[in-house]
């Protein structure tokens, strides 16, 4: 599912195309709050268009964590393109397995990655506690539709034989897992009929 070819293909559509439309909004919503200076957490960055992006709006450095080794030779190939090799780090891994060992930062962020993962409270919980200031997710809207989409393309998975699944978690249980770590929902916005973006921030001390 997340293999060269696959990242291959992500990343020339990326150069080509830039973000997609979700992330496009994601990104928007992170630099009307301010990302000069900021330290970054992207989650299953997938080609690291996040951190790449926020690099160039002025973030100061990027920690990328992705379960897929292909996605993150990808990344790292754009970043060193881009000038941005010293700025970043990545880890490979379950970030759930691996959170203990990551450091919080300023902002972070999870495109498209909550519906990727069974155990949403695990991942919510662990990801936002370590948000300094916001948090800022890409997930399917919590409608019939969508959980019919994805109902349909897991059993074509389950017939191709492949492992992954998507989930759609509903969004007030994400909502309530970040609330528990201290964070309020800022921003919700709708992008097609099938994803939503949500920022939260943390109040200042």
């Amino acid at each position: 599912m997340f293999g060269d070819k696959t990242a291959r293909r992500d990343l020339e559509r990326y150069r080509k195309k830039g973000p997609s439309k979700p992330t496009r909004r994601l990104l928007a919503a992170l630099r009307e709050e301010g990302v000069e200076g900021a330290s970054v957490l992207d989650i299953g960055g997938g080609v690291g268009a996040i951190g790449h992006e926020l690099l160039d709006a002025g973030a100061e450095r990027v920690t990328g964590v992705d379960a897929s080794p292909a996605y993150l030779r990808a990344a790292k190939q754009e970043a060193e393109r881009r000038g941005h090799g010293e700025q970043v780090a990545y880890h490979e891994g379950d970030f759930v397995a691996l959170a203990e060992r990551i450091a919080a930062a300023d902002l972070v962020t999870l495109d498209r990655v909550i519906c990727c993962y069974p155990d949403m409270a695990s991942l919510v919980g662990r990801s936002a506690v370590r948000a300094r200031r916001l948090y800022g997710v890409v997930l399917p809207r919590d409608v019939w539709w969508t959980r019919l989409a994805f109902r349909l393309m897991n059993a074509g998975l389950r017939l191709a034989r492949k492992e992954f699944r998507a989930y759609v978690h509903p969004t007030d249980a994400v909502d309530t897992v970040a609330r528990e770590d201290g964070l309020t929902r800022k921003v919700r916005e709708n992008v097609g009929p099938i994803w939503q973006v949500a920022v939260y921030a943390r109040a200042a001390v």
